[in-house]
């Protein structure tokens, strides 16, 4: 049974998502640990719900940025971690954390990488983007995480139809749902080893 910890800053859909997949046995790993660099954040107040360990780790933990980046690693090796999720995760991950989960990071972004990545595009940001682009197709991708935003080697992608009439929200909402599906199915596709990942 692999053990994972979640990323998240914001609500955590992605992040329930994953745990009730866990509970459902569809996934077959555990969610041990949450981290938010959100203090306020409603994802960890769900997980608390779930008896689910949980960290607040930001500037206001750590002000210098390396202490922040051992704080991080250090808890994910407290509690034994083999991957990693970013779910909806705002910051950059440090060097010292990456280099002991390189290969083991993995994040998922609501487009079809290499298009509409980067700084800034995240939620509604990169929805906007697509239709401000005329796109007749956006969809999710599950990467590897690297030192850049969103440029770590892809593991899976699913297309999704941008409508005529779809507005950013309710492009949103079309690819959350698909989200919701890849994230796990790509997770246990890991752990079954029908996807592998790079040596460490």
């Amino acid at each position: 049974m692999k053990k994972l910890a979640v990323l998240v800053s914001g609500r955590g859909s992605n992040m329930t998502a994953i745990i009730n997949a866990c509970e459902q046995g569809t996934l077959s790993a555990s969610v041990e640990l949450v981290i938010s660099n959100n203090e306020d954040s409603l994802a960890l107040e769900l997980a608390q719900e779930k008896n689910i360990d949980t960290c607040h780790l930001s500037s206001c933990t750590h002000a210098d940025a390396n202490l922040l980046d051992i704080a991080m690693q250090q808890v994910l090796a407290s509690h034994n971690i083999d991957i990693v999720l970013l779910a909806g995760f705002m910051k950059k991950i440090g060097p010292k954390t990456l280099s002991a989960y390189k290969g083991r990071l993995i994040n998922i972004h609501p487009s079809l990488l290499p298009k509409f990545g980067g700084q800034g595009m995240f939620g509604l940001n990169v929805h906007n983007a697509v239709i401000d682009a005329g796109e007749k197709e956006t969809g999710v991708t599950i990467h590897l995480v690297d030192g850049e935003y969103d440029k770590g080697a892809i593991l899976a992608q699913t297309a999704v139809a941008v409508g005529v009439e779809d507005t950013p929200e309710s492009l949103a909402a079309k690819v959350l749902k698909v989200e919701h599906v890849l994230f796990a199915e790509t997770i246990q596709k890991i752990i079954d080893g029908s996807i592998i990942l790079p040596a460490n």
